[in-house]
């Protein structure tokens, strides 16, 4: 005798109502696009913009017009401010208090040659000889030195 188990009654209609279901689905999702318009390629390039531009600006100052100011945060900031390298912090009047009773000479040609792990000039080979010596009596002055900044000529 053969086991042969007829089909359930209750899953004839499921199997039928599937793909009906299925097409159907179909059939009203292939409907639901818009009707494509004429395209404005200029409305286009404005919907696709981004959200935020950065635009760089590089402001050159002519060597010999910078100030103390703008030399030490441009060039000395990066290790004066946070002490790497085993640069004197900006401010602190006991690390820079041997070196300020050296004298403004003798820090302007050591800021001019370079001094440990500080390179000529900080690293900024266009500096001229009065912008370093403004950017020694302005980091110094921080520290409490009174060293006067050579002018900027005009």
């Amino acid at each position: 005798m053969l086991n042969h188990r007829a089909p359930r009654p209750a899953l004839r209609p499921t199997r039928f109502a599937m793909p009906v279901v299925a097409m159907v689905a179909v059939a009203l999702l292939a409907g639901c696009g818009k009707p494509t318009a004429t395209v404005d390629p200029e409305k286009t390039a404005e919907l696709i913009q981004p959200v935020a531009r950065v635009e760089l600006k590089a402001e050159k100052v002519t060597p010999g017009k910078r100030t103390g100011e703008q030399i030490v945060k441009a060039v000395c900031a990066g290790c004066h401010d946070s002490g790497s390298l085993g640069a004197p912090k900006t401010g602190d009047a006991g690390a820079w208090g041997p070196r300020i009773a050296l004298g403004f000479d003798a820090l302007t040609k050591s800021a001019i040659a370079g001094k440990n792990q500080m390179p000529p000039r900080g690293g900024v080979a266009d500096l001229t000889d009065t912008e370093v010596a403004r950017a020694v009596a302005f980091l110094t002055s921080k520290a409490g030195s009174g060293f006067k900044e050579p002018p900027v000529e005009q």
